[in-house]
């Protein structure tokens, strides 16, 4: 799965991490497939005017769209509480609530370059993540 940060850093050009997005991407594509859900593609959209546009910079070609399996939800909600205990601030769980529970309620990696949250509230999720990160 590919983290909405990853995707951006790439279509903006960060000069800070676009390189470094671009190249994960690449090396991933090679070896799996690409996989996006309903909040990582709301994220990336506020970048675009048109939903034509957005389709055409993620085609389903390069990037599979699966949605959000019904026993992440649960989790990412069970995730959202365990934040709101800790203190977290925000009402209505976050969108890296749903991305870390759907990928790792399906098994898969995700590719992120912010890898605090997930970290704290997925521990068992595989990261690929900056050094550091």
């Amino acid at each position: 799965m590919v983290d909405a940060n990853v995707l951006l850093d790439v279509m903006t050009s960060d000069p800070a991490w676009g390189a470094w997005s671009g190249e994960r991407i690449e090396q991933l594509a090679d070896s799996c497939t690409l996989v996006i859900n309903q909040a990582i593609y709301a994220e990336v959209s506020v970048g675009f005017e048109r939903i034509e546009d957005l389709e055409s910079a993620l085609p389903e070609t390069y990037v599979t769209r699966e949605s959000i399996p019904w026993e992440a939800a649960f989790l990412a909600a069970k995730c959202f509480l365990n934040y709101r205990r800790r203190g977290g601030l925000r009402s209505s769980p976050l969108p890296d609530f749903f991305i870390g529970a759907h990928a790792l309620v399906r098994g898969m990696r995700l590719l992120t370059r912010d890898a605090a949250r997930y970290r704290t509230y997925f521990p068992r999720l595989e990261l690929i993540a900056p050094s550091g990160a």
